[in-house]
C-alpha cells in the first residue's frame, strides 16, 4: 500500500487529526467511520473490504465480514427502458433530486441510484423503479 501511497503535504489542522485517528483503538475507528458516513451520506464500504484481511487478525473472521458486507446494497439504475419519464418522476419521488438532476441520472445510465441501502430499502426501490419502467440491479 506505501507504493501506491500519494504525497500529500498535510496542514497543522491535518496533522492532529491523523494524531487522533493512530491513537484509537480499531474499534473506536470504526464507530467514527460508521459515524462520518451517517453525517455526510457517503459509504467506506470499498476501503474496509480493503481492510478486513488484515482485521481478521484482530478477532473477525473473514466469513463475519463477508457477512456484513452482504447487509447493504448499491442501488444501480441500469436503463430507464421505454417509459423514461415515469422513471424520472419515480426517481424525484424517491430521492431528494431535482428534475434536471433526475434526468441526468437517467439519461447517464447505468448510474447508483442509492448507496447502502439495507437489503429492504433497495428492494423497494428496485421495486417501484422497474414498476414505472426502468431497470435495476443490486450490487
Amino acid at each position: 500500500m506505501e507504493a501506491n501511497a500519494v504525497k500529500v503535504e498535510l496542514t497543522d489542522k491535518m496533522k492532529k487529526v491523523m494524531e487522533s485517528i493512530e491513537s484509537m483503538t480499531v474499534m473506536e475507528l470504526a464507530d467514527l467511520v460508521k459515524v462520518l458516513e451517517d453525517k455526510f451520506g457517503v459509504s467506506a464500504a470499498a476501503p474496509m473490504a480493503m481492510m478486513a484481511p488484515g482485521m481478521a487478525a484482530g478477532g473477525a473472521s473473514p466469513a463475519a465480514a463477508a457477512a456484513e458486507e452482504k447487509s447493504t446494497f448499491n442501488v444501480v439504475l441500469t436503463s430507464a427502458g421505454t417509459n423514461k419519464i415515469q422513471v424520472i418522476k419515480e426517481l424525484r419521488a424517491l430521492t431528494s433530486l431535482g428534475l434536471k438532476e433526475a434526468k441526468d441520472l437517467v439519461d447517464g445510465a447505468p448510474k447508483t441510484v442509492k448507496e447502502s441501502a439495507t437489503k429492504e430499502e433497495a428492494d423497494k426501490i428496485k421495486k417501484q423503479l422497474e414498476a414505472a419502467g426502468g431497470k435495476v440491479e443490486l450490487k
